[in-house]
């Protein structure tokens, strides 16, 4: 499974348009030779060749990396006027309408994994949109990765929604998906459009570098806990989230291995769990996580911490507390609080810490 995969999988398209031949007919409108090989060159159009660098054309050319940007900006300019431009304004309008079912903004990998074409056509069809005036593309940067939309006003109002998401998002919480496109909805409330078609939501939330979804399907942060993965550890945390309370290590083992296709050694497993302070033993082979306020240590030690903060209780009240924070057996409770050195039975019945040794915390 590629946890870190952002695309959404759904059939493949093919376009009513050879994407070859319209640049080929786009290209015929070049002023010069130059132009025609800047172009080609800088967004791949030979065959089974990648873009270049406008360093790489630039030592080519024995010219300076703006000059280069200069000659393709003028080349497009030139293309845009020109009376080729119009023979390919129904391959534009394909593509403006493509763009517009994906929810009117689109980051550019899910829309290249979307097309039924080898990687050398592919690169032709992003040569028309950036020809295309309809067309504006968003670079990546640090908060999103590159999309292309044809609304700015739409544009910028979901990327806007995107910061507010991501800035009301706990590094500790990882969501379900639907749950996180209820809360990116409300912050989307203004937009004119009809935001109700949850795969362009889901487009959108890609978008954002800081988001990600854990291979659980549930989204956060993209270096939160919940979501990065990296080891056994973080296998077994997802498991016992999902799980929802305490596991044997075993039962952890053969967790991740369904849930996540990985293979889990059971002793290696336990010994992830011993050393990470996100799972506490609250049994024998028994881990919980910390974070659902399960505390570690034998079970006269939770004892003592529970009447240290409540007072005197009955040993029921006892007994379901410490039930609470550790998977043990009622017994087990029962046996600890008839040491005599540590607790003290009063006479209404209910347990408390020793005097002296009530006494010595208190000083403490």
């Amino acid at each position: 499974m590629d946890i870190q995969s952002q695309t959404i999988h759904e059939d493949k398209i093919r376009l009513n348009f050879d994407p070859k031949e319209k640049t080929e007919v786009l290209l015929k409108a070049l002023p010069n030779e130059r132009a025609f090989d800047i172009l080609v060159r800088r967004y791949g159009l030979s065959e089974d060749k990648k873009p270049e660098t406008l360093e790489s054309v630039g030592k080519r050319y024995g010219i300076t990396r703006e000059r280069v940007r200069q000659i393709e900006n003028h080349a497009i300019k030139a293309l845009q006027k020109s009376e080729k431009y119009q023979e390919v304004a129904d391959a534009l309008e394909e593509l403006a309408e493509l763009i517009k079912q994906h929810g009117g903004i689109v980051p550019e990998r899910d829309l290249i994994e979307t097309l039924d074409y080898p990687d050398s056509v592919k690169q032709h069809i992003l040569f028309l949109l950036h020809v295309g005036e309809p067309f504006r593309k968003h670079k990546e940067t640090r908060e999103f990765s590159s999309h292309w939309y044809l609304d700015e006003t739409q544009a910028k109002a979901v990327r806007d929604a995107l910061r507010k998401l991501t800035r009301e998002l706990s590094e500790q919480v990882a969501l379900p998906e639907e749950e996180i496109l209820e809360k990116y909805a409300k912050h989307l409330a203004g937009l004119e459009k009809d935001i109700k078609d949850e795969r362009a939501l889901v487009r959108w939330l890609i978008l954002s570098k800081q988001l990600s979804r854990n291979p659980l399907g549930e989204w956060g942060l993209a270096n939160s806990p919940a979501v990065k993965v990296k080891g056994i550890r973080d296998f077994a945390y997802l498991a016992l989230r999902r799980h929802g309370s305490p596991m044997h290590f075993r039962e952890v083992a053969q967790a991740i291995e369904e849930l996540f296709g990985k293979k889990a050694n059971p002793a290696t497993t336990h010994n992830e769990l011993i050393k990470d302070p996100r799972f506490v033993l609250v049994g024998r082979g028994l881990y919980a996580l910390a974070e659902w306020g399960y505390t570690t240590g034998p079970v006269k030690e939770v004892i003592k911490n529970i009447l240290k903060k409540e007072g005197p209780l009955t040993k029921q009240e006892i007994i379901e507390r410490v039930k609470r924070e550790r998977y043990v057996k009622d017994n087990t409770i029962g046996v600890n609080l008839q040491d005599s050195n540590t607790f003290e039975r009063l006479p209404d019945g209910r347990y408390t810490l020793k005097s002296e040794l009530a006494d010595k915390d208190t000083e403490k």
